[in-house]
């Protein structure tokens, strides 16, 4: 019989927590598995959506502001924040208002993705000149990287909630839907929280974009401290087992959730010493908001960490049926 990881955790909760935890630990990874998390991603994307957004503020205040455009992410990640948090008391909010915000926040960060190409293209030497130019121009994958939490966002907006978790019977009623014939719609699968591949392809992504920003970010200080390598080093194993993970239930249920908890500790760590880093500039916390300006991206290491918890996610969830 394979390893299923849901499975394990329900077992290892049971013989070793106290019954109240392991109640609580057991309905959590039954949620998951359902696909009724609604409210509770809604909450997440609310949170994490309102430091994307002081994120590209400052980094647009760093340049002026030179093009209105520049003003668009910040408006939309307090909208995706104001419909995320409306998605938790409310369904009809997280299926319309949330949905729509997370689509237009997600072309706003493509759009912008095409806005910071051409900026490195306008650089003295444009792309004849590329390490260069990528690493001193503007960050070249920070919009897709502000895309998160509206992907996110769009995938709460497609859940059902926590109270509509399925009892037995109803339970068996829907196994024998989900069996029938056209039952291939992914807007089914993301409702019934099948959409593991699905996941673990766009983790493969973020890894990618989060890796390589991470690279040229710690490139610029010549990696001072070795643990700047680490989300360097970590990218690659955390894109490896998520492509694994897509062709293999067995990956997705060992190496995936293994290296997206590293990826998880990893941002933590990052952000400590990103905030460490804020504080030992001149000044310190008696100037907040110009060493929070000009020291590391303090929340850099988070969007890391979002990687890792999309794979953790993804670990977590049922296999699509095709």
């Amino acid at each position: 019989m394979s390893f299923v990881l849901t499975t394990a955790l329900e077992r290892g909760a049971k013989r070793n927590l106290p019954a109240p935890l392991a109640a609580v630990a057991t309905s959590i990874l039954e949620h998951l598995r359902e696909g009724c998390f609604q409210r509770s991603l809604c909450f997440v994307v609310a949170t994490t959506s309102v430091a994307s957004g002081l994120e590209v503020g400052y980094e647009h205040y760093k340049g002026s502001y030179s093009n209105p455009i520049m003003y668009t992410p910040v408006a939309l990640s307090g909208a995706l924040a104001g419909s995320g948090l409306l998605g938790v008391f409310s369904g009809w909010g997280a299926r319309t208002i949330l949905r729509w915000v997370s689509v237009a926040t997600l072309a706003d960060g493509i759009v912008g993705f095409g806005f910071h190409v051409r900026g490195v293209a306008r650089k003295p030497g444009g792309w004849s000149l590329p390490i260069t130019n990528i690493v001193m121009g503007p960050p070249i994958f920070a919009p897709l990287l502000f895309g998160t939490s509206a992907y996110l966002g769009l995938m709460a907006s497609y859940l059902r909630r926590e109270e509509e978790l399925p009892r037995l019977g109803r339970r068996i009623r829907e196994i024998a839907g989900e069996l029938a014939p056209g039952y291939s719609d992914w807007r089914t699968d993301l409702r019934y929280g099948r959409f593991q591949k699905h996941l673990a392809k766009v983790t493969v992504l973020w890894a990618f974009f989060s890796g390589f920003e991470a690279l040229y970010s710690h490139y610029k200080t010549n990696f001072r401290y070795k643990v700047q390598w680490t989300p360097v080093l970590l990218a690659p194993l955390l894109m490896a087992s998520a492509a694994g993970a897509t062709k293999s239930p067995r990956l997705a249920n060992t190496a995936l959730p293994l290296a997206s908890t590293l990826a998880l500790i990893d941002g933590a760590i990052g952000f400590y010493f990103h905030a460490r880093g804020i504080v030992r500039r001149p000044g310190g916390v008696k100037k907040p908001l110009y060493n929070i300006l000009y020291g590391p991206p303090i929340f850099a290491p988070l969007l890391f960490a979002a990687c890792g918890f999309l794979g953790l996610m993804a670990s977590l969830l049922r296999r699509e049926r095709k």
